[in-house]
């Protein structure tokens, strides 16, 4: 304890940091077993909001220093007669203070501001929270040019008198950049069009046109009118079949039964499939979803697959499968977890394999043990969504965004998502949905 009163503001936030995280750890192995899944979904909503937060606060520490202590702290009048003239440093701290606590709110309107229509305060918060991670990056970088120019200038009147100026432009480039990527998170998603070619595909159903949706959100900050602009988009296409592959949405279905309802409204000639993201376990009402799903139209693929075959056509059919996904068995949630061989048994190997599996991690492993799948659609990446973001995404996921071909026999599509999480930005990727046509080989 005498150690722990000597660390700075910094050291102390990080060691909370790490105490939040190891008792996730252990909640997740230890206790998982002996308490039920609504109780275990409080506790992991409980310790997210406590990890997040606390790492938001080294951030916050960080921003508050180089915002506002560096750029007036110094400078506020000390005589009580200049106070007049201290006030627009009083509101540039309230501002920077207020701006930092509506960040910290963001996750909390997650859990407690959902409804059939996203809630301003949500909209804020999470604004407030994109520009947060730009400015926080922009600054961090900027502050390395500055050692470097101190190191290179062996001295620091150059560099300290450089940092302000260096503060100011991070402060007008994170506007700029916050500024486009509302407007480019509120457009709608793009159509792109991708031909794939599948071995083993009967004639009968080149051209077969499959729609692919991901990572919509249902949410804070995604409610029933974007769900149902993407609803009418899909139907334009006058899709075959129409295919959601996880992160539909963050919160219970009691909350969100509303803002799902246009779901009802797709109208694929062949039928409408879902397979689980990791989101839909974080919210731990799994089941009422798929019972939702299947009340309008909207077949689950729990470690299970479906026939899909032209009217009149039977005997010409393609495998079209879908695996839980891999948290599922991370989270320890009962009756779910990855498993590839229940999903595709029955499938023939005379058919090609079309499986839907929400990461590319999971896609990865599924691959190693059946190479012969022909085609794997993911999500999950968001093409990193918001740069700096966009970094981690591509160096953590083995396939980050686009067509892969893994083999000669095996392709994959990873989808940069339908709308996007959380944050109502885009940066460096664009919400797509895609059509995906298939051609005989």
């Amino acid at each position: 304890m005498f150690g722990f009163s000597r660390l700075s503001a910094e050291g102390k936030v990080g060691v909370a940091t790490g105490v939040v995280f190891f008792s996730m750890l252990i909640s997740r192995t230890v206790l998982s077993e002996r308490v039920d899944v609504g109780t275990r979904a409080r506790l992991f909503r409980a310790q997210f909001l406590l990890l997040i937060n606390s790492l938001l606060l080294l951030g916050s520490l960080y921003i508050w220093k180089h915002v506002v202590t560096r750029l007036c702290g110094a400078r506020l009048p000390a005589a009580s007669g200049a106070s007049a003239r201290a006030w627009p440093h009083r509101c540039w701290r309230a501002a920077v203070l207020l701006f930092l606590v509506l960040a910290h709110c963001s996750y909390l309107s997650m859990f407690y501001l959902v409804g059939t229509e996203p809630h301003w305060l949500s909209l804020l918060s999470f604004s407030c929270l994109g520009v947060y991670v730009i400015l926080l990056f922009l600054l961090m970088v900027f502050g390395f040019a500055n050692r470097m120019l101190q190191m290179f200038c062996k001295g620091s009147v150059v560099a300290v008198s450089s940092s302000g100026r260096q503060t100011v432009l991070a402060l007008m480039m994170t506007v700029m950049l916050a500024a486009y990527g509302l407007f480019n998170g509120a457009q709608p998603p793009q159509v792109v069009e991708v031909e794939v070619p599948l071995e083993k595909l009967p004639a009968s159903m080149d051209g077969l046109k499959v729609v692919l949706l991901s990572d919509i959100h249902l949410g804070p900050t995604v409610g029933r009118s974007q769900l149902q602009r993407i609803v009418t988009m899909v139907n334009q296409l006058e899709p075959d079949v129409v295919v959601i592959v996880g992160d539909l949405t963050d919160s219970q279905v009691t909350r969100l039964r509303m803002a799902a309802e246009p779901l009802a409204l797709l109208r694929p000639r062949l039928g409408s499939y879902f397979a689980t993201g990791n989101h839909e376990y974080y919210t731990a009402d799994v089941d009422g979803w798929f019972e939702f799903l299947r009340s309008k139209g909207i077949e689950p693929l729990h470690n299970s697959h479906a026939r899909v075959s032209r009217p009149g056509q039977t005997q010409d059919w393609f495998c079209l499968a879908g695996i839980d996904d891999l948290e599922a068995s991370m989270l320890r949630y009962p009756g779910h977890g990855m498993d590839v061989e229940k999903a595709v048994s029955g499938c023939s190997e005379e058919r090609p394999i079309v499986l839907l599996a929400h990461q590319p991690h999971a896609a990865k492993q599924v691959l190693q043990q059946r190479p012969d799948i022909s085609l794997v659609l993911s999500g999950h990446t968001h093409a990193g969504q918001l740069f700096p973001l966009t970094i981690l995404a591509f160096l953590v996921n083995p396939y980050f965004c686009g067509l892969y071909r893994v083999s000669e026999h095996t392709l994959i599509y990873v989808t940069p998502g339908t709308v996007y999480y959380g944050i109502p930005m885009r940066i460096g990727s664009r919400a797509e949905i895609t059509q995906i046509t298939l051609r005989s080989a």
